[in-house]
């Protein structure tokens, strides 16, 4: 049995729809589960292994007529007997009915779902893993949804395991920060988190757990404020991870998550981390289940750079 699932959105997307395809593997021993996903979305894959075979389309662009039909020459040749699409997409409903997949489910808000076989409700008030799983009701299946779950490649733990031990961090508790893009600059910005908040936050942890380290995520994104905090905070730790398993591997060592909302923020819930996530104008409970080892912080203007230092802190301490 051959089943395909086209799942548009980013690596984090991805990860929350992780427990659709470990219900659908648990369902189905002995399928061969493919998914269709964005290019840049393809390195979340690293950390499943349930997938079998990963097919990149751009979901996000105007694709060009050849694009779609190569791409509907590719789900032809593989032969699948079932489908899952999350797209609101006409073009997509009729690709999947252009090639013949006997079962075709999808939402019933899609554009086109008469190209469909078994349409259900979406659900857009719920977490956004339980939306996707509701996808297996079209199937018969309506078992729980699964918590968040990734297999980390036993060469991305030994890496961790080296760059712990070059930090200076073997068989220590550490707390991990990660920030989405932004620049050194002081600047508000809706999806950045100001350097000058992070030192505050991080030096109240040194007056407070001296002996505790702090580690920062560094990525070619947010290189800058990074740069920016070491200049501020000389005892910073940093960590360069190169693929998304490295960055699980490090991340699932540490006692704390404080982060932006972002991909490694998916890794840490799926982790069981303890994690505090800073959100914008996205709504936490959509994209964090409910459970006290994830908390929340939203602006209150929807800028990141709008939430204060001390309203972090005061979380984290339970003040």
């Amino acid at each position: 049995m051959r089943i395909l699932a086209l799942v548009p959105g980013g690596i984090g997307d991805q990860i929350l729809f992780f427990p659709t395809l470990d219900s659908l593997k648990r369902s189905f021993p002995k399928a061969e589960i493919d998914v269709v996903v964005d290019p840049t979305a393809v390195e979340a894959y690293r950390v499943s292994k349930v997938v079998h075979r990963i097919i990149p389309y751009n979901f996000e662009i105007r694709n060009s007529p050849a694009d779609w039909a190569n791409l509907l020459g590719v789900i032809r040749d593989r032969e699948y007997e079932v489908s899952l699409s999350l797209c609101n997409n006409w073009s997509i409903n009729l690709l999947l009915w252009l090639t013949g997949i006997r079962t075709r489910v999808g939402y019933g808000q899609s554009a086109n779902p008469f190209f469909l076989t078994e349409t259900v409700p979406r659900k857009p008030d719920q977490y956004l893993a339980h939306q996707f799983h509701d996808l297996l009701r079209g199937l018969g299946i309506a078992t729980p949804c699964p918590d968040l779950a990734i297999n980390v490649p036993e060469e991305d733990i030994a890496w961790a395991d080296q760059d712990r031990a070059q930090l200076g961090l073997q068989n220590r508790g550490y707390v991990l920060i990660y920030s989405t893009a932004s620049s050194a600059l002081e600047t508000p910005d809706t999806h950045s988190y100001p350097a000058k908040n992070w030192t505050a936050i991080i030096q109240d942890f040194q007056k407070r757990q001296p002996d505790l380290p702090i580690v920062a995520i560094q990525t070619p994104e947010n290189q800058p404020l990074m740069s920016e905090l070491t200049k501020r905070v000389p005892v910073l730790k940093i960590s360069k991870p190169e693929n998304l398993g490295q960055m699980a591997a490090l991340i699932a060592g540490a006692d704390l998550m404080l982060c932006t909302e972002s991909d490694p923020m998916q890794l840490a819930v799926a982790l069981k981390v303890f994690t505090l996530g800073l959100f914008g104008s996205q709504d936490p409970t959509k994209l964090i289940p409910q459970n006290e080892r994830f908390l929340a912080i939203q602006s209150p203007t929807n800028k990141l750079s709008d939430i204060a230092a001390e309203d972090v802190l005061k979380k984290v301490w339970g003040e």
